[in-house]
C-alpha cells in the first residue's frame, strides 16, 4: 500500500473529485498542505488578499458552471474566522465551496496556541458538516464525506480543519482506487407529478416561479420546455433569473419587493396558481404573505424537506431535485398536450406580455450628474447575451435588476441570501476564472467596491480580465433610502474633501488611482453621452491586457430606487413610467 502524508493524500482526492482550482493564502498551520499542492501538481492556486476574498472567488468560481467546486485555503485561526462569511453566503444560496483551514497541533488545541480556534464549532451553523479532523488515517475518509455532502440533497458548504502534526503524518492511502462517494438527490414520483400537474391545469392563470434551485441541477432547458408545453408564464427569482430568456414570450418579469418588474407584481397580482419549483420564498420576493398568498393556490418543489412549509404551507408540496421533477412534468406535459388534455393559455400568456410592453420603468435620462438608469440602459447597449453579470447588494445591484437584461442561467450571479459588501470583486474573478472565455461584468455601487477593493491586485497578478462598472454618489444609497422611513440620513455620506484629488470635488476616493495602483485599468465617466464609449473602451483594455478594468459612472448624489418596504402590491415608483407622453420605450435589448 502506497504510504504519503495526509495532506499529500487529502490533495489527491481533490484531483480525484475533479478540483482543478483553489484560491487561498498560505500559513505556517497549512504549509504542508501548500506542499502537497505543488508536489502533487494538477491543481492551480491563485493568491488572494484577503481570506474572505479567497472564499467569494471560490463561490464565484462554483457558480460559474454545472458541477464546479470552488476550493478556499488557510492558515489557522484568522483565516477561518475570515472565511465564514464566505461559508455564509455558499449556504444561504445552496452553493458548494469546500474551505480548508490549518491547526494547531493536535496536543496544543484547547491551550490558547497562537491562532488556535474551535473552528469546527464556529463554522457549523453555516456548513453541511465543520469538521476537525485529529486522526491523520481519517482525512481520506473527511474529504470523501466532504464532496458526498457538498453534492447531495441541497448542496452547500464544507470546511475541513487540519491540524499541522495530521497534515504531517504518513498513512496508508492508494490514490488510484478512490472512488467518490455516489450523489443522493430526491426524485418526484409520477404520482406526484401528475396530481401538481391536474392542480395546474384545474386554474385559469397559472403562474410558474423558477428558482435558484433549477440553474444548481442544470435544469433550465427542461424549465423552458415545459413552459412551452403548457404555455404558463414563468416569474424567475432574482437566484433563477435567466433559466429562460428575458425576451422569451413567457417570461413575465421578477416579482418583489426591490429586485422586480412593474409587470411581473402586476401579472403575479392577477394570477390564482403558483407551481414554485427550486426555490425558497424568499422575504424580498414575497413581502408580506397575506397579499403574496391571497387567492392563489400554491403547489411547491424544493430538494430540501425541511424548506416544505418553512415560510408558508403550499397547498401541495413535493420534495425533490428540481432537474427530476422537471423531467417528469415534462414527459406528462408531453403525453397530455398529444392527448389534448392542456388548456390553451394564450390569452392569459399575452395578457402578461401587454403589461411587459406597456409597465416599463424609464431609463433614459441625459442629466449631468449622472442618473444611475442611464448606466444599465448604456450596459444593455454595451454588454451582449453571453455577459456573465456579477453583482451583491445595494441600490445598484437593485436598479440593475430591474433594468439589466439576462438571457442565460448562471448569467446572472447574485449573492441573494447574505448579501455581504465586498463580494462582487472576489466573486467576479472567481467567475472570470473558472470560464475565461466569456464576457464578466461585475457591477458594484462605491462602497460595495472599497470593502475588498485588494482583491483588484488579485486580478492583476493572474492576468484575469474582467469589466467592472462602479457606478458612485459617494453614499450608502441603499440605506439612506431605507433611513427616510426615520426621518434621517445619518452616517450614510461617503463624501470628503481629497486633498490628493482637488477636482473630484465631493466625490472623496479617487478610485480611478487606487485601481490603477493595484495594476488595474481605469476610466472616470461624468457624462452619460460618453459612457457608451467608456465601455466599449473598457472591453478593448481587458482584452489587451489581461487585468480587471474599472468603468467610473459619477452619478447624482441622490437617487431614489423604486421598492417597497412591505407588500407587492405597494411599490414606490419615483421614476415616470417609459410609456408616459414624452418618453418613449427605452429596453435596449430582444425583449423589444
Amino acid at each position: 500500500m502506497p504510504r504519503m502524508t495526509a495532506a499529500r493524500a487529502a490533495v489527491e482526492i481533490l484531483k480525484r473529485e475533479g478540483i482543478d482550482t483553489a484560491f487561498g493564502v498560505p500559513g505556517a498551520a497549512i504549509n504542508p498542505l501548500y506542499a502537497a499542492l505543488r508536489a502533487g501538481g494538477g491543481i492551480e492556486h491563485k493568491l488572494a488578499r484577503h481570506v474572505e476574498g479567497a472564499s467569494h472567488m471560490a463561490e464565484g468560481y462554483t457558480r460559474a458552471k454545472p458541477g464546479n467546486i470552488g476550493v478556499c485555503i488557510g492558515t489557522s485561526g484568522p483565516a477561518g474566522t475570515d472565511m465564514i462569511t464566505g461559508l455564509y453566503s455558499a449556504i444561504g444560496d445552496s452553493i458548494p465551496i469546500l474551505c480548508i483551514t490549518g491547526q494547531a497541533p493536535t496536543a496544543r488545541l484547547h491551550k490558547e496556541d497562537f491562532q488556535a480556534v474551535d473552528i469546527q464549532s464556529i463554522a457549523k451553523p453555516v456548513t453541511k458538516m465543520a469538521m476537525t479532523v485529529l486522526e491523520p488515517a481519517q482525512v481520506p475518509g473527511a474529504f470523501q464525506q466532504a464532496f458526498h455532502l457538498m453534492r447531495s440533497g441541497r448542496p452547500g458548504p464544507v470546511l475541513i480543519d487540519l491540524p499541522l502534526d495530521v497534515q504531517l503524518a504518513e498513512i496508508e492511502f492508494d490514490p488510484e482506487t478512490y472512488e467518490p462517494l455516489p450523489v443522493h438527490r430526491p426524485a418526484a414520483t409520477r404520482k406526484q407529478v401528475e396530481k401538481a400537474l391536474g392542480m395546474l391545469n384545474a386554474s385559469e392563470r397559472p403562474l410558474i416561479v423558477a428558482g435558484g434551485g433549477i440553474i444548481n441541477a442544470d435544469a433550465s432547458d427542461l424549465l423552458v420546455e415545459f413552459a412551452e408545453l403548457t404555455g404558463v408564464p414563468v416569474i424567475p427569482t432574482l437566484m433563477g433569473w435567466g433559466t429562460l430568456p428575458d425576451d422569451h414570450r413567457l417570461n413575465a418579469g421578477m416579482v418583489g419587493l426591490q429586485t422586480s418588474h412593474r409587470y411581473g407584481n402586476a401579472t403575479f397580482l392577477e394570477s390564482d396558481f403558483v407551481l414554485g419549483i427550486g426555490n425558497r420564498w424568499a422575504n424580498r420576493h414575497t413581502g408580506g404573505l397575506d397579499v403574496y398568498t391571497e387567492g392563489r393556490t400554491f403547489v411547491h418543489i424544493d430538494i430540501e424537506p425541511t424548506q416544505i412549509g418553512r415560510v408558508f404551507a403550499p397547498d401541495y408540496g413535493i420534495v425533490s431535485d428540481a432537474g427530476a421533477a422537471l423531467e417528469l412534468f415534462v414527459e406528462v406535459a408531453r403525453e397530455l398536450k398529444a392527448a389534448g388534455k392542456l388548456p390553451d393559455r394564450d390569452t392569459w400568456a399575452a395578457s402578461a406580455q401587454e403589461r411587459k410592453a406597456t409597465l416599463q420603468r424609464r431609463t433614459h435620462f441625459d442629466d449631468i450628474p449622472m442618473k444611475p438608469q442611464r448606466v444599465y440602459e448604456e450596459m444593455n447597449r454595451a454588454f451582449g447575451p453571453d455577459t456573465r453579470y456579477v453583482t451583491t447588494i445595494g441600490l445598484s445591484q437593485i436598479a440593475g435588476a430591474q433594468m439589466l437584461h439576462v438571457y442565460k442561467p448562471r448569467h446572472w450571479i447574485n449573492c441573494g441570501q447574505a448579501g455581504p459588501l465586498g463580494w462582487t470583486v472576489p466573486a467576479a474573478l472567481g467567475v472570470a476564472t473558472a470560464d475565461p472565455d466569456a464576457p464578466v461584468v461585475a457591477l458594484s455601487g462605491d462602497y460595495d467596491f472599497q470593502f475588498m477593493i485588494e482583491e483588484l491586485a488579485v486580478g492583476a497578478q493572474h492576468r484575469i480580465p474582467y469589466v467592472h462598472v462602479l457606478v458612485n454618489n459617494s453614499y450608502l444609497g441603499l440605506i439612506r433610502q431605507a433611513q427616510r422611513m426615520f426621518e434621517i440620513d445619518f452616517q450614510v455620506n461617503l463624501e470628503f474633501e481629497n486633498i490628493n484629488s482637488p477636482e473630484l470635488g465631493v466625490y472623496g476616493v479617487d478610485h480611478v488611482k487606487v485601481a490603477e495602483g493595484l495594476g488595474c485599468k481605469a476610466i472616470r465617466v461624468t457624462d452619460p453621452a460618453e459612457l457608451g464609449a467608456a465601455l466599449e473602451q473598457a472591453k478593448k483594455l481587458a482584452a489587451e491586457y489581461r487585468v480587471p478594468v474599472v468603468v467610473e459612472a459619477i452619478l447624482e448624489r441622490v437617487t431614489n430606487i423604486a421598492m417597497s418596504g412591505n407588500d407587492i402590491d405597494k411599490v414606490n415608483e419615483f421614476e415616470e413610467l417609459a410609456t408616459e407622453p414624452g418618453h418613449a420605450p427605452t429596453a435596449i435589448s430582444p425583449l423589444t
